[in-house]
């Protein structure tokens, strides 16, 4: 069957100028579903396919990472019915989609306090995660209970305890031994950070990673995002000027 033209169609992307890791501020999925007098949960799920769009269209066109903010360490003082439900939603997401993730060759990570998820919820991810660990087409983490600055304290006092061992000397200190003390040791940092919903603000999310990050906020919502527009930011991205506060010859 053909599939009628889509505006994204019009677009060439530069595939030597696609960015290495592009991280997603999911946002929107509860207004979605309070503009159509829908319960808020129904925007969740709603959004989980939304979710599966994006990663189907990284891995399509060839982005090699990709990290969406899942669930946050604030989001845990949400109604509890609320936070059960998107527990829910998450256990039968990893549940649902680990065969695909497999054929896919996507390998699954997860970046946060694991460790606060119900033992249901964490035993799936880690299934998932073992599954799918020798997988290396796309690298999809999901930022779970997950804070930057709770990451960043994490960091300090992983380095404070060696450095009051003496393993460690405080002029010897380097930013790579930080990176290699936070969630995201193994992974690049983001290229481009996308959010949903036209918020401008970034949410706690990828403090120290985003340094250099270009930004792009769009005012649709997470549940209606798509393909399209992914592939449009990202040529956005690709008409940019990256400097890295050096001036271009």
């Amino acid at each position: 069957m053909n599939s009628k033209p889509s505006a994204s169609d019009d677009i060439h992307l530069d595939t030597g100028k696609l960015p290495c890791h592009v991280a997603v501020i999911m946002d929107g999925n509860g207004r979605w579903a309070q503009k159509r007098l829908l319960n808020r949960i129904v925007g969740h799920e709603r959004g989980t396919e939304t979710v599966r769009e994006i990663v189907k269209t990284c891995r399509k066109i060839g982005i090699p990472y990709l990290t969406l903010y899942a669930f946050s360490t604030e989001n845990w003082q949400r109604p509890k019915i609320e936070v059960a439900a998107l527990m829910t939603l998450l256990k039968k997401f990893l549940e649902s989609e680990s065969r695909e993730l497999q054929e896919k060759n996507i390998r699954l990570n997860a970046i946060g306090q694991i460790e606060r998820l119900p033992d249901g919820v964490r035993a799936s991810l880690e299934e998932t995660m073992q599954m799918t660990r020798d997988n290396d087409a796309l690298c999809l983490s999901l930022a779970l209970s997950y804070g930057g600055r709770s990451e960043i304290l994490r960091m300090v006092r992983n380095i404070s305890e060696s450095v009051a061992s003496g393993d460690i000397q405080p002029d010897a200190l380097t930013e790579e031994m930080v990176n290699a003390h936070l969630y995201t040791a193994d992974i690049p940092d983001p290229d481009l950070l996308i959010r949903t919903s036209g918020e401008m603000r970034i949410s706690n999310f990828l403090l120290w990673q985003i340094a250099y990050s270009e930004i792009y906020v769009t005012p649709t919502l997470w549940p209606d995002f798509g393909g399209d527009e992914f592939i449009k930011i990202i040529n956005d991205y690709q008409n940019r000027d990256r400097r890295f506060g050096k001036v271009n010859p």
